[in-house]
């Protein structure tokens, strides 16, 4: 837990703002409930103090809408002033659900379609804002994140873009390669990892679970994820290992070579559990296949950690898959939107940001070091102490 009596010693930038744009109503609503609570009830106020104006709100949601044309184009209208403020701006660019009118027609939004309205909002505020801060939880085009032969770079372009219309800082989670931030150098850049709210849920969440050498392992399901897979073995003080993937590069379906096989690398996982953690699960065909083979080779338990999941081909191969004892736990976050028939299944766990998402906004409100919103270490590795000797009820493990 933060301590937030450090923000007691310094003041705000300019009053609090939330911009949340419809495609993260309900991350927002969360976020925006802890920060009504933060300041009601954690941080000790002056009253009449010019600096604090607007400090202690009911609501620090700011009022939007985005109309749309007939032909599909579309506007953005502030419908309350925003002069002055310190404003937070919160999209979700994966939210596949939402529908607009083109030429009598229904149409499903696309990431880009959430960008241009990300940017429509921006440039109705520029000028006007005391500060401007994206918070994009999954990084709009992460995934090309490199650029070969002739092709775009998106996300460079991207981060680019929204520098140079004015923003201040740029906030992200688990981004796919953290390195596409050097497109803006000199600019404010925060990426987060979930893994304290995964540790949160797997010991909230699963029962019996021992989190130490001798019965957990930490897996990466391929090169790529095994940086993240170290940090949160780190954070379990566990072991870890990998898979790579053997791929066809004489072919390319879909955008990509197709995977031959994976390969573990790592020691024994015999009779121990094993957390499969990545960035995020698109179809989710080769993390079932890295659990079938995790089960293979003596994995006692398999739970799935993912940042986002975005189930791009439906759930259904999770279903399958949990029905034939590949795996036993799926945890992802509410960071982008969950299809409320997926949430519903028994081995579908979501790990809540929404609270540690608020924290960062009510320290960046007042310029303050970020981390002091990130757990240390040796905090966890005492909360997980205290879980294994079952010593603390869990739900006080994180107050």
């Amino acid at each position: 837990m933060p301590d937030f009596h450090k923000l007691d010693s310094s003041i705000p930038v300019a009053p609090l703002a939330l911009m949340v744009m419809d495609s993260a109503s309900g991350l927002g609503q969360l976020v925006n409930s802890h920060l009504v609570s933060f300041r009601h009830g954690m941080h000790n106020t002056p009253g009449n103090d010019p600096a604090f104006q607007g400090y202690v709100k009911n609501d620090y949601r700011v009022k939007y809408s985005n109309p749309r044309f007939g032909s599909g184009e579309s506007k953005a209208q502030i419908q309350e002033s925003v002069r002055g403020k310190d404003v937070f701006i919160i999209t979700d660019v994966m939210n596949h659900s939402m529908t607009y009118k083109m030429f009598g027609h229904d149409n499903y939004y696309s990431p880009d379609d959430h960008y241009q309205d990300l940017k429509r909002v921006i440039a109705a505020m520029t000028g006007k804002a005391k500060r401007i801060n994206v918070i994009m939880p999954f990084l709009y085009e992460g995934r090309q994140h490199n650029k070969n032969n002739r092709e775009s770079l998106d996300a460079a372009v991207m981060f680019s873009e929204l520098y140079k219309m004015g923003i201040s800082n740029f906030i992200t989670f688990d981004a796919h390669d953290p390195r596409i931030s050097n497109a803006a150098p000199i600019s404010g850049f925060d990426n987060f990892m979930a893994s304290p709210q995964f540790m949160k849920a797997l010991i909230s969440e699963i029962d019996d679970l021992t989190v130490d050498k001798e019965h957990l392992t930490v897996i990466s399901p391929d090169e790529g994820a095994l940086d993240r897979a170290v940090y949160f073995a780190n954070v379990l003080n566990v072991d870890t290992g990998m898979f790579y993937k053997r791929r066809d590069y004489s072919k390319v379906v879909n955008g990509s070579n197709p995977i031959v096989a994976h390969e573990y690398l790592g020691s024994s996982i015999d009779g121990k559990d094993v957390i499969i953690i990545d960035d995020m699960i698109s179809s989710g065909s080769s993390m079932i296949d890295t659990s079938r083979q995790l089960k293979k080779k003596g994995a006692n338990r398999v739970f799935i950690c993912t940042t986002f999941g975005l189930f791009t081909n439906g759930i259904e191969v999770f279903d399958e898959g949990y029905k034939k004892g590949d795996f036993d736990a799926l945890i992802t976050t509410n960071l982008i939107y969950q299809n409320p028939e997926f949430t519903d299944r028994e081995y579908y766990h979501v790990a809540d940001m929404s609270k540690f998402l608020a924290t960062i906004i009510d320290f960046m409100n007042h310029d303050d070091s970020l981390s002091n919103v990130i757990t240390p270490t040796e905090k966890l590795h005492s909360i997980l102490e205290k879980y294994n000797s079952r010593s603390a009820k869990t739900e006080d493990l994180f107050d």
